[in-house]
């Protein structure tokens, strides 16, 4: 049976757009998921945003680079338009926005949106959200880039740091300890039964991206019940926890062409 965690990507974003209280919204009203992965760049003049590419074009109505514009001007953008004429409007919210929805109701894994070059004090911005609301025990700071990881250790060391990364390099362990992290957010194609054991008995939370399909979820969740699901599409994920109920072979059929 399927009782592993899930997060839901960017919110519910296989309905709703991604990184918005919309879609953040959705998720937080279906029933056992605790935690939402969530992006965050700095705007212009410094404040925490919700969106995951570097450029404005692919999510928003607008063009150019995020941290080219200021928090009014990025305000002023359509975030919701591009997935569905029923979400027209929506808006990139703050970091701080939607620590306000949640808290108390979700956990929130912050990807730390950035590379070497691009935002130095993200963390620190990010960190500055989170504790002005009680929240440490809540967050987890998770990123591609380690220089972002040590700024977050700096700025907030009472929250729990992971490293984001889409292969098995050979000095895996040498890079989690150097930034302290206690989870690894890692491809889901990358991961086997060992993997995930090992990781888990050594101190380390696994979570693995981005899983829709139900079939791989049910696989996945077989290596071990502590592995994290991260997904576009939570509902699918509360459908698979049904499955080994169902009965009738033309549901299970149906379900698993997902």
């Amino acid at each position: 049976m399927l009782n592993n965690p899930c997060a839901a990507h960017r919110g519910f974003s296989g309905v709703a757009p991604e990184n918005t209280l919309a879609a953040i919204r959705l998720a937080m009203n279906l029933p056992d998921v605790d935690w939402i992965e969530i992006d965050v760049q700095l705007s212009r003049d410094g404040v925490p945003v919700l969106i995951h590419d570097f450029t404005l074009g692919r999510t928003t109505d607008g063009r150019g680079a995020v941290r080219e514009r200021t928090l009014a001007e990025l305000k002023r953008l359509d975030a919701g338009r591009w997935k569905s004429m029923r979400f027209a409007g929506e808006r990139i919210p703050t970091l701080a926005e939607v620590l306000d929805e949640v808290r108390g109701r979700l956990k929130v894994n912050i990807e730390l949106k950035t590379t070497a070059q691009t935002y130095h004090g993200l963390a620190a911005a990010a960190a500055e959200a989170v504790q002005a609301r009680g929240m440490e025990d809540e967050v987890r700071f998770t990123s591609f880039e380690p220089a972002a990881l040590l700024e977050a250790r700096d700025a907030a060391p009472d929250i729990r740091r992971g490293l984001i990364i889409d292969s098995r390099p050979a000095d895996l362990e040498r890079r989690l300890e150097l930034g302290g992290c206690t989870l690894l957010s890692i491809a889901h194609g990358k991961v086997d039964r060992e993997f995930v054991r090992r990781q888990i008995e050594r101190g380390v939370d696994v979570m693995v991206w981005t899983v829709d399909p139900i079939r791989r979820m049910r696989e996945l969740g077989s290596m071990h019940p502590q592995l994290m699901l991260c997904t576009n599409r939570p509902d699918r994920w509360m459908l698979a926890k049904r499955l080994p109920a169902v009965r009738e072979r033309s549901a299970w059929r149906r379900w698993m062409r997902f």
